[in-house]
C-alpha cells in the first residue's frame, strides 16, 4: 500500500500571529508545515498539523493551540501568558 504525502503550507494570518507572540515573549519560533496523508485507494487520510518549535500544534482556520499532543489545548490568545511561564 502506497501513502500519499501532501505537504499543507501555513495560513499566512495563523503565521504572523504566531510570529508575534512569540517576538513579544523573546521566543524564536520554528515552522514545520504539516501534511495531509492519504492511503493510495482508500478514503483513509491523516491530516498531520503544524508544528511550531515542536511544543505546539496548530491546524489552519483555528483558535487553538495544542501543547506536545493532542490532548492539552488552549487558545491562541492564551499562548504569550503560556511562553512566559515556561
Amino acid at each position: 500500500m502506497k501513502i500519499i504525502k501532501q505537504e499543507l503550507e501555513f495560513e499566512e494570518c495563523l503565521k504572523q500571529r504566531l510570529e508575534f507572540i512569540c517576538e513579544f515573549s523573546k521566543v524564536t519560533p520554528t515552522f514545520v508545515n504539516g501534511s495531509i496523508r492519504k492511503l493510495e485507494r482508500t478514503n483513509l487520510t491523516y491530516i498531520e498539523p503544524h508544528r511550531v518549535n515542536v511544543i505546539f500544534l496548530v491546524f489552519n482556520y483555528s483558535n487553538d493551540v495544542y501543547i506536545s499532543n493532542l490532548t492539552k489545548k488552549i487558545k491562541l490568545s492564551e499562548l504569550e501568558e503560556y511562553l512566559k511561564n515556561i
